[in-house]
């Protein structure tokens, strides 16, 4: 199951790096590949300008979509073990929110902190409107109940989108940049986004994979799990926190992608079943898949124009989410 998930992640990396108007075929991409392996000569056929667009346009921002899929989508399974709600998406606890009105104060300031003022500004708003929540959940029931921390997610969610509409109607001129940052968009650099988010979604990655088990034996309630020797309050301060570090991380270079992390980890439990064991490295790869896929149409659909990525996970995701909220009605 795994391994035929490798492939189709492959397959999708391969589109994704020869989709565009260069002319790149997939022996000459995979050849050129090759060729950079040290010790191993060979000729892809590509010219120079073919060479320098794949390694540095195509390669890098197939690599981030792959990592902020990934990320997005094992953030999804967590938060939905966690919650045990089966409609929780990395979005959850005000990630989005905090991390939109981070995004919009940098741009309405001119972007003060330079290059990276906008990610930066980004993943610090993401954090502190989890941190937030945290404390008010805390402070409102003791952080026992799941109920009460989605509770006040929803109230600091609403508490940043509100401040965020105040910047954007205070400062009109800069609406249409902001909200190309909101719709989400997969442009790079060269690889220096790739380096500055690949640490956070590699930990992050880990230390949920780690508690697959865990995940397991919380979804039979919180007192059953304690009485099994699971601290449920810790276990899932600990998840929330990893989650929310790699999905702030994707999203300050990423803009707001929605629906991955429900599209994904809801398709692969239809055919592996809830047990974490599979779920979750399955939803860390088809999730990788499943946005380098998403790239190639926002980047194909209107071309030479390109879509933002955000439409295009929306135009896929919300169907799915009515499918989901029907099943559930239909199972209660």
């Amino acid at each position: 199951m795994i391994g035929g998930a490798v492939v189709v992640l492959v397959a999708a990396l391969l589109i994704g790096a020869v989709t565009g108007p260069a002319g790149l075929t997939v022996r000459g991409v995979i050849v050129d590949l090759l060729d950079a392996i040290p010790g191993v000569h060979l000729d892809s056929g590509l010219s120079a300008q073919q060479h320098a667009i794949l390694w540095q346009i195509r390669l890098p921002r197939v690599v981030l979509g792959a990592l902020v899929g990934a990320t997005l989508a094992i953030a999804g399974a967590a938060y939905q073990g966690v919650f045990r709600n089966p409609l929780a998406d990395p979005f959850l606890l005000g990630v989005s929110s905090g991390a939109g009105l981070g995004a919009t104060a940098a741009i309405v300031s001119g972007a003060a902190l330079g290059t990276f003022g906008v990610p930066v500004a980004a993943f610090a708003g993401g954090v502190l409107a989890v941190a937030a929540t945290y404390t008010l959940g805390r402070g409102v029931g003791g952080a026992r109940s799941e109920v009460v921390i989605i509770l006040a997610g929803v109230a600091v969610a609403a508490f940043a989108n509100a401040a965020q509409t105040f910047l954007q109607q205070s400062h009109d001129e800069t609406l249409r940049q902001v909200y190309s940052w909101l719709l989400g968009r997969l442009s790079t650099d060269g690889w220096t986004q790739v380096l500055v988010v690949l640490p956070y979604v590699v930990v992050s990655a880990a230390v949920i994979g780690l508690h697959r088990r865990v995940l397991d034996v919380m979804a039979v309630g919180d007192v059953e799990a304690a009485s099994l020797g699971v601290h449920p309050a810790r276990v899932r301060l600990t998840l929330v926190a990893a989650a929310t570090l790699g999905t702030a991380a994707v999203v300050s270079v990423s803009g707001l992608i929605g629906f991955v992390g429900i599209v994904v980890p809801h398709a692969v439990r239809l055919v592996v079943g809830p047990g974490h064991r599979l779920l979750l490295p399955l939803s860390l790869i088809l999730g990788a898949a499943f946005l380098v896929l998403a790239d190639v149409v926002a980047r194909t659909a209107m071309s030479p124009a390109e879509l933002p990525i955000g439409v295009v996970t929306a135009a896929i995701g919300a169907p799915f989410f009515l499918l989901i909220l029907r099943r559930g009605r239909q199972a209660s």
